[in-house]
Protein backbone atom coordinates (compact mmCIF):
# COMPACT_ATOMS: atom_id res chain seq x y z
CA UNK A 1 0.00 0.00 0.00
CA UNK A 2 1.43 3.44 -0.92
CA UNK A 3 2.71 5.62 1.89
CA UNK A 4 1.27 9.04 2.65
CA UNK A 5 3.06 12.21 3.71
CA UNK A 6 1.79 14.29 6.66
CA UNK A 7 0.16 16.59 4.09
CA UNK A 8 -1.94 13.93 2.35
CA UNK A 9 -5.29 15.19 3.70
CA UNK A 10 -4.38 18.77 2.78
CA UNK A 11 -3.69 17.68 -0.79
CA UNK A 12 -7.05 15.94 -1.05
CA UNK A 13 -8.87 18.94 0.46
CA UNK A 14 -7.18 21.26 -2.06
CA UNK A 15 -8.24 19.10 -5.00
CA UNK A 16 -4.97 17.30 -5.59
CA UNK A 17 -5.08 14.45 -8.11
CA UNK A 18 -3.23 11.72 -6.22
CA UNK A 19 -0.99 9.20 -7.98
CA UNK A 20 1.49 6.55 -6.93
CA UNK A 21 5.04 7.92 -7.06
CA UNK A 22 7.86 5.69 -5.80
CA UNK A 23 5.48 4.05 -3.36
CA UNK A 24 3.95 7.33 -2.13
CA UNK A 25 0.53 8.84 -2.81
CA UNK A 26 1.48 12.25 -4.17
CA UNK A 27 -0.36 15.05 -6.02
CA UNK A 28 0.42 15.19 -9.74
CA UNK A 29 -1.53 18.47 -10.00
CA UNK A 30 -4.39 20.39 -8.37
CA UNK A 31 -6.39 21.01 -11.52
CA UNK A 32 -3.97 22.53 -14.03
CA UNK A 33 -0.33 21.53 -14.32
CA UNK A 34 0.21 24.37 -16.78
CA UNK A 35 -1.14 27.02 -14.39
CA UNK A 36 0.99 25.64 -11.57
CA UNK A 37 4.13 25.76 -13.72
CA UNK A 38 3.50 29.35 -14.81
CA UNK A 39 2.69 30.46 -11.28
CA UNK A 40 6.08 29.27 -10.03
CA UNK A 41 7.80 31.17 -12.83
CA UNK A 42 5.74 34.33 -12.15
CA UNK A 43 5.27 34.43 -8.36
CA UNK A 44 5.60 31.36 -6.13
CA UNK A 45 4.36 27.83 -5.63
CA UNK A 46 4.73 25.29 -2.83
CA UNK A 47 5.60 21.61 -3.13
CA UNK A 48 5.25 18.76 -0.68
CA UNK A 49 8.56 16.88 -0.94
CA UNK A 50 8.19 14.97 2.32
CA UNK A 51 8.64 11.72 0.40
CA UNK A 52 12.34 12.56 0.10
CA UNK A 53 14.60 10.69 2.52
CA UNK A 54 16.43 12.67 5.21
CA UNK A 55 19.53 11.08 6.73
CA UNK A 56 21.66 12.54 9.54
CA UNK A 57 25.31 11.66 10.07
CA UNK A 58 27.17 12.13 13.35
CA UNK A 59 30.52 11.00 14.68
CA UNK A 60 34.18 11.94 14.63
CA UNK A 61 34.74 10.39 11.22
CA UNK A 62 31.65 11.76 9.48
CA UNK A 63 33.68 14.07 7.25
CA UNK A 64 36.22 11.36 6.44
CA UNK A 65 33.32 9.07 5.56
CA UNK A 66 31.82 11.62 3.16
CA UNK A 67 35.22 12.15 1.51
CA UNK A 68 35.06 8.47 0.56
CA UNK A 69 31.32 8.23 -0.18
CA UNK A 70 30.83 11.24 -2.48
CA UNK A 71 32.29 12.13 -5.86
CA UNK A 72 32.25 15.81 -4.89
CA UNK A 73 34.61 16.87 -2.12
CA UNK A 74 32.94 17.55 1.22
CA UNK A 75 35.94 19.69 2.17
CA UNK A 76 34.60 22.34 -0.20
CA UNK A 77 32.03 23.09 2.52
CA UNK A 78 33.48 23.62 5.98
CA UNK A 79 31.12 25.99 7.80
CA UNK A 80 27.72 25.10 9.29
CA UNK A 81 25.01 26.11 6.83
CA UNK A 82 26.93 25.37 3.67
CA UNK A 83 25.49 22.83 1.21
CA UNK A 84 27.00 20.59 -1.44
CA UNK A 85 25.42 18.77 -4.39
CA UNK A 86 27.03 15.46 -5.27
CA UNK A 87 26.59 12.07 -6.84
CA UNK A 88 27.11 8.89 -4.85
CA UNK A 89 28.79 6.33 -7.10
CA UNK A 90 29.30 2.59 -7.24
CA UNK A 91 32.70 1.03 -7.91
CA UNK A 92 32.10 1.18 -11.67
CA UNK A 93 31.45 4.93 -11.52
CA UNK A 94 27.69 4.54 -12.05
CA UNK A 95 25.38 6.90 -10.18
CA UNK A 96 23.65 5.24 -7.22
CA UNK A 97 21.91 8.52 -6.45
CA UNK A 98 22.35 12.28 -6.46
CA UNK A 99 21.88 14.19 -3.23
CA UNK A 100 22.41 17.38 -1.26
CA UNK A 101 24.44 17.35 1.94
CA UNK A 102 24.16 20.16 4.49
CA UNK A 103 26.91 20.92 7.00
CA UNK A 104 25.58 21.27 10.53
CA UNK A 105 27.17 22.09 13.88
CA UNK A 106 29.56 19.74 15.71
CA UNK A 107 30.69 18.15 12.44
CA UNK A 108 27.22 16.75 11.82
CA UNK A 109 25.76 16.44 8.33
CA UNK A 110 22.30 16.08 6.84
CA UNK A 111 21.75 14.27 3.54
CA UNK A 112 18.59 14.50 1.44
CA UNK A 113 18.28 11.66 -1.08
CA UNK A 114 15.60 10.59 -3.53
CA UNK A 115 12.44 8.76 -2.50
CA UNK A 116 12.68 6.12 -5.24
CA UNK A 117 16.17 5.12 -4.13
CA UNK A 118 15.58 5.12 -0.36
CA UNK A 119 16.13 1.43 0.33
CA UNK A 120 19.26 0.98 -1.76
CA UNK A 121 20.71 4.31 -0.55
CA UNK A 122 20.29 3.39 3.11
CA UNK A 123 21.76 -0.06 2.50
CA UNK A 124 24.73 1.34 0.57
CA UNK A 125 25.44 4.12 3.06
CA UNK A 126 25.13 1.73 6.00
CA UNK A 127 27.49 -0.77 4.39
CA UNK A 128 30.11 1.87 3.53
CA UNK A 129 29.87 3.38 7.03
CA UNK A 130 30.86 0.14 8.75
CA UNK A 131 34.58 0.97 8.58
CA UNK A 132 34.10 4.51 9.96
CA UNK A 133 33.16 5.88 13.36
CA UNK A 134 29.91 7.41 12.16
CA UNK A 135 26.27 7.09 13.12
CA UNK A 136 23.72 6.95 10.31
CA UNK A 137 20.15 7.88 11.27
CA UNK A 138 17.15 8.14 8.96
CA UNK A 139 14.71 10.87 10.06
CA UNK A 140 11.21 9.70 9.04
CA UNK A 141 9.62 11.99 11.64
CA UNK A 142 10.52 15.02 9.51
CA UNK A 143 8.60 16.58 6.62
CA UNK A 144 9.90 18.75 3.79
CA UNK A 145 8.22 21.63 1.96
CA UNK A 146 9.73 23.55 -0.96
CA UNK A 147 8.59 27.07 -1.86
CA UNK A 148 9.88 28.25 -5.24
CA UNK A 149 9.51 31.31 -7.43
CA UNK A 150 10.65 34.95 -7.64
CA UNK A 151 8.42 35.92 -4.70
CA UNK A 152 8.98 32.75 -2.66
CA UNK A 153 11.49 34.09 -0.18
CA UNK A 154 9.69 37.39 0.44
CA UNK A 155 6.36 35.67 1.09
CA UNK A 156 7.91 33.02 3.33
CA UNK A 157 9.99 35.22 5.62
CA UNK A 158 7.18 36.30 7.99
CA UNK A 159 6.06 32.67 8.37
CA UNK A 160 9.37 31.27 9.61
CA UNK A 161 9.87 30.69 13.35
CA UNK A 162 11.51 33.25 15.65
CA UNK A 163 14.05 35.50 13.98
CA UNK A 164 14.70 32.97 11.24
CA UNK A 165 13.17 35.17 8.56
CA UNK A 166 15.82 37.87 8.83
CA UNK A 167 18.60 35.29 8.73
CA UNK A 168 17.14 33.61 5.66
CA UNK A 169 16.74 36.98 3.92
CA UNK A 170 20.53 37.34 3.94
CA UNK A 171 21.41 33.76 3.03
CA UNK A 172 23.17 33.09 -0.23
CA UNK A 173 21.84 30.42 -2.53
CA UNK A 174 22.82 26.90 -1.63
CA UNK A 175 23.23 27.68 2.04
CA UNK A 176 21.01 26.86 5.01
CA UNK A 177 20.34 27.75 8.62
CA UNK A 178 19.02 25.83 11.61
CA UNK A 179 16.02 27.57 13.16
CA UNK A 180 15.37 25.48 16.25
CA UNK A 181 14.16 22.13 14.94
CA UNK A 182 13.63 23.54 11.42
CA UNK A 183 16.32 23.59 8.73
CA UNK A 184 15.69 26.28 6.12
CA UNK A 185 17.78 26.10 2.94
CA UNK A 186 18.09 28.34 -0.12
CA UNK A 187 17.93 25.35 -2.44
CA UNK A 188 15.41 24.01 -4.93
CA UNK A 189 14.66 22.03 -8.07
CA UNK A 190 13.01 24.57 -10.36
CA UNK A 191 15.65 27.03 -11.56
CA UNK A 192 13.95 29.76 -9.52
CA UNK A 193 14.87 31.36 -6.22
CA UNK A 194 13.24 29.85 -3.17
CA UNK A 195 13.64 27.84 -0.01
CA UNK A 196 13.29 24.25 1.15
CA UNK A 197 12.18 23.69 4.73
CA UNK A 198 12.79 20.49 6.69
CA UNK A 199 10.60 20.55 9.78
CA UNK A 200 8.85 18.22 12.24
CA UNK A 201 5.99 16.39 10.52
CA UNK A 202 3.67 17.50 13.30
CA UNK A 203 4.14 21.15 12.23
CA UNK A 204 3.96 20.64 8.46
CA UNK A 205 0.19 21.00 8.12
CA UNK A 206 0.07 24.34 9.91
CA UNK A 207 2.98 25.71 7.88
CA UNK A 208 1.36 24.51 4.63
CA UNK A 209 -1.90 26.30 5.50
CA UNK A 210 -0.11 29.52 6.40
CA UNK A 211 1.79 29.42 3.12
CA UNK A 212 -1.54 29.03 1.33
CA UNK A 213 -3.01 32.00 3.22
CA UNK A 214 0.03 34.03 2.11
CA UNK A 215 -1.01 33.49 -1.50
CA UNK A 216 1.32 30.59 -2.31
CA UNK A 217 -0.53 27.91 -4.25
CA UNK A 218 0.11 24.17 -4.06
CA UNK A 219 2.05 22.70 -6.96
CA UNK A 220 2.17 19.05 -8.00
CA UNK A 221 4.79 16.66 -9.28
CA UNK A 222 3.82 17.34 -12.89
CA UNK A 223 4.85 20.99 -12.79
CA UNK A 224 7.88 20.10 -10.69
CA UNK A 225 9.10 17.92 -13.55
CA UNK A 226 8.54 20.49 -16.31
CA UNK A 227 10.17 23.19 -14.16
CA UNK A 228 13.26 21.11 -13.43
CA UNK A 229 13.61 20.12 -17.08
CA UNK A 230 13.43 23.75 -18.22
CA UNK A 231 16.14 24.41 -15.62
CA UNK A 232 18.28 21.61 -17.09
CA UNK A 233 18.34 19.60 -13.86
CA UNK A 234 18.85 15.85 -14.01
CA UNK A 235 16.22 13.42 -12.80
CA UNK A 236 17.55 10.24 -11.23
CA UNK A 237 16.44 7.12 -13.05
CA UNK A 238 15.93 9.08 -16.28
CA UNK A 239 18.99 11.21 -16.99
CA UNK A 240 21.43 9.17 -14.91
CA UNK A 241 21.45 5.84 -13.11
CA UNK A 242 23.82 3.06 -12.03
CA UNK A 243 24.70 2.29 -15.65
CA UNK A 244 25.78 5.86 -16.45
CA UNK A 245 28.59 7.93 -14.98
CA UNK A 246 28.61 11.65 -14.17
CA UNK A 247 30.89 12.18 -17.18
CA UNK A 248 28.18 11.01 -19.58
CA UNK A 249 25.36 12.68 -17.64
CA UNK A 250 26.44 16.31 -17.82
CA UNK A 251 27.63 16.14 -14.21
CA UNK A 252 31.42 16.22 -14.48
CA UNK A 253 31.26 19.56 -12.66
CA UNK A 254 30.16 17.65 -9.55
CA UNK A 255 33.28 15.45 -9.54
CA UNK A 256 36.15 16.86 -7.47
CA UNK A 257 39.38 15.49 -8.95
CA UNK A 258 41.55 17.37 -6.46
CA UNK A 259 43.15 16.47 -4.19
CA UNK A 260 44.42 13.57 -6.27
CA UNK A 261 44.93 11.40 -3.18
CA UNK A 262 41.20 11.44 -2.23
CA UNK A 263 40.15 7.94 -3.21
CA UNK A 264 36.35 8.28 -3.41
CA UNK A 265 34.24 5.32 -4.44
CA UNK A 266 34.18 5.03 -8.23
CA UNK A 267 37.22 7.24 -8.78
CA UNK A 268 39.35 4.66 -10.57
CA UNK A 269 36.58 3.89 -13.06
CA UNK A 270 35.98 7.60 -13.70
CA UNK A 271 39.70 8.22 -14.17
CA UNK A 272 39.82 5.51 -16.83
CA UNK A 273 36.80 6.96 -18.62
CA UNK A 274 38.16 10.48 -18.36
CA UNK A 275 41.50 9.38 -19.86
CA UNK A 276 39.89 7.39 -22.69
CA UNK A 277 37.17 9.95 -23.31
CA UNK A 278 33.52 9.38 -22.48
CA UNK A 279 31.75 7.69 -25.42
CA UNK A 280 28.51 9.57 -24.73
CA UNK A 281 27.39 13.00 -23.59
CA UNK A 282 24.17 14.56 -22.34
CA UNK A 283 22.85 17.43 -24.44
CA UNK A 284 19.83 19.68 -24.49
CA UNK A 285 17.49 19.28 -27.46
CA UNK A 286 14.91 21.57 -28.98
CA UNK A 287 12.47 20.34 -31.59
CA UNK A 288 12.37 22.48 -34.71
CA UNK A 289 8.80 21.62 -35.66
CA UNK A 290 5.57 20.71 -33.88
CA UNK A 291 5.57 17.73 -31.58
CA UNK A 292 6.58 16.72 -28.06
CA UNK A 293 9.80 15.08 -26.97
CA UNK A 294 9.42 12.06 -24.66
CA UNK A 295 11.82 9.78 -22.86
CA UNK A 296 13.21 6.85 -24.88
CA UNK A 297 12.57 8.39 -28.29
CA UNK A 298 15.41 7.61 -30.70
CA UNK A 299 17.81 10.43 -31.62
CA UNK A 300 19.63 10.13 -34.95
CA UNK A 301 22.91 12.06 -35.17
CA UNK A 302 25.84 12.26 -37.58
CA UNK A 303 27.80 10.09 -35.14
CA UNK A 304 25.19 7.41 -34.50
CA UNK A 305 22.06 6.87 -32.45
CA UNK A 306 21.19 8.37 -29.10
CA UNK A 307 18.10 8.49 -26.89
CA UNK A 308 15.92 11.09 -25.21
CA UNK A 309 16.29 10.74 -21.44
CA UNK A 310 13.75 13.42 -20.46
CA UNK A 311 11.36 15.36 -22.66
CA UNK A 312 8.38 17.69 -22.38
CA UNK A 313 6.59 20.66 -23.91
CA UNK A 314 8.03 23.76 -22.28
CA UNK A 315 5.28 26.10 -21.03
CA UNK A 316 7.78 28.95 -20.76
CA UNK A 317 9.33 28.54 -24.21
CA UNK A 318 6.22 27.19 -25.95
CA UNK A 319 8.22 24.50 -27.70
CA UNK A 320 9.36 20.94 -27.14
CA UNK A 321 12.59 20.48 -25.17
CA UNK A 322 14.48 17.53 -23.81
CA UNK A 323 17.71 16.03 -22.57
CA UNK A 324 19.32 13.31 -24.67
CA UNK A 325 22.32 11.00 -24.34
CA UNK A 326 24.11 10.92 -27.69
CA UNK A 327 27.54 9.89 -29.03
CA UNK A 328 30.27 12.20 -27.75
CA UNK A 329 31.19 13.39 -31.25
CA UNK A 330 27.63 14.17 -32.32
CA UNK A 331 27.08 17.56 -33.93
CA UNK A 332 24.36 20.16 -33.44
CA UNK A 333 21.86 18.96 -36.03
CA UNK A 334 19.94 15.72 -35.48
CA UNK A 335 16.56 14.08 -35.93
CA UNK A 336 14.17 12.56 -33.43
CA UNK A 337 11.94 9.62 -34.26
CA UNK A 338 8.39 10.45 -33.14
CA UNK A 339 5.68 7.91 -33.94
CA UNK A 340 7.91 6.30 -36.58
CA UNK A 341 8.51 9.65 -38.28
CA UNK A 342 11.68 11.72 -38.19
CA UNK A 343 11.59 15.39 -37.30
CA UNK A 344 14.45 17.86 -37.09
CA UNK A 345 16.00 18.93 -33.79
CA UNK A 346 19.05 20.80 -32.55
CA UNK A 347 21.41 20.16 -29.68
CA UNK A 348 21.70 23.20 -27.42
CA UNK A 349 23.43 24.12 -24.21
CA UNK A 350 21.12 23.82 -21.22
CA UNK A 351 19.56 25.12 -18.93
CA UNK A 352 16.73 26.23 -21.17
CA UNK A 353 15.21 28.63 -18.58
CA UNK A 354 16.65 30.15 -15.43
CA UNK A 355 15.00 32.67 -13.11
CA UNK A 356 12.07 32.88 -15.50
CA UNK A 357 14.19 33.93 -18.49
CA UNK A 358 14.65 31.97 -21.70
CA UNK A 359 18.29 31.07 -22.32
CA UNK A 360 17.99 29.59 -25.81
Amino acid sequence: MPQRTPLYQAHVAMGGKMVDFAGWEMPIHYGSQLDEHLQVRATAGMFDVSHMTVIDLHGLQSRAFLRKLLANNIDRVTMPGQALYSCMLNDAGGVIDDLIVYVRADDGFRLVVNAATRDKDLAWIGRQAESFQVRVAERPELAMIAVQGPEAVTRCLPLLPGNCGETVRNLKRFTAVDCGDWLVARTGYTGEDGIEVILPASQAGDFWQRLYQAGIRPTGLGARDTLRLEAGMNLYGSDMDEQTTPLESGLEWTVAWEPAERDFIGRQALERQRHAGSPRKLVGLVLENRGVLRAHQKVLTDAGEGEITSGTFSPTLQRAIGLARVPASAGVNCEVEIRSKRTGAKAVKYPFVRNGKALI
